[in-house]
């Protein structure tokens, strides 16, 4: 159902464009509700941002009449991690803040998946999904549909960086291609297919650390730091299809 649908927001030209993508992505994945917030640093403490999401009217207004960005306990995790983080209302009243998992389940947020991505130049992404219903509690399914955000994540924040947030530097790619071994090409296809690296071993018959391997070797000539990173890049520099 996913197959091909990672690179596609990468087309967007404009904010709405952006929006409908991750909206599209979104709702495949059986969410109803998306945000998305792009983040240039500028020093001296301050910041650049912009944010689009599709969430009912008013709720933007009553979240930050409750808590505010910096209180929230996802935004805050988002804030110093990039390890996604899967919340529910636990996670609120566990801090003292169930006044606002409240506030927001009333629009509907009762439970969803956030991420962010660190980028050098003092670049950030985060992308949240939301849902008023539980999430599946078989753990493979689960991981399975955190790795389908993760890598739809990395391609929305190079959109994101071009389109959202004006000046900022999506990152060119000037220069030549380096060249990458037949393996680490498969290794990059099978993960731009949403396979893990036990999958993508067993498909291409090597161990899982092979697999690996040839994912850092890939990284290391494309000058990224994720695999999904090296998946955007070898996609813009036409290594794989």
């Amino acid at each position: 159902m996913l197959q091909g649908g990672y690179a596609s927001v990468l087309g967007a030209r404009t904010r709405q464009e952006f929006l409908d993508e991750i909206v599209r992505f979104t709702q495949q994945l059986g969410f109803e509700t998306v945000s998305a917030l792009a983040v240039v640093d500028q020093g001296l403490g301050q910041s650049d941002f912009v944010s689009v999401h599709n969430a009912p009217d008013g709720w933007e207004d009553a979240y930050y009449s409750v808590a505010g960005m910096r209180a929230d306990p996802v935004m805050q995790h988002c804030r110093l991690q990039t390890v996604p983080l899967i919340w529910d209302q636990a996670t609120y009243t566990t801090r003292g803040m169930g006044e606002l998992w409240e506030e927001q389940a009333s629009y509907g947020f009762h439970t969803g998946i956030a991420m962010a991505l660190h980028m050098p130049d003092g670049r950030h992404f985060a992308l949240g999904v939301e849902r008023d219903q539980p999430l599946p509690t078989d753990r493979g399914e689960l991981t399975r549909l955190v790795a389908h955000l993760q890598l739809f994540a990395v391609h929305a924040q190079e959109s994101a960086m071009r389109v959202l947030v004006a000046g900022a530097n999506g990152g060119g790619d000037d220069g030549e291609a380096p060249v990458l071994t037949a393996r680490e090409l498969e290794a990059l296809s099978w993960t731009m297919e949403g396979k893990t690296g036990l999958e993508a071993a067993i498909i291409m018959g090597v161990s899982a650390r092979t697999v690996s391997w040839h994912l850092s070797n890939a990284c290391a000539k494309l000058g990224t730091n994720s695999k999904h990173q090296a998946v955007v890049r070898a996609l813009k520099l036409g290594l794989i299809h």
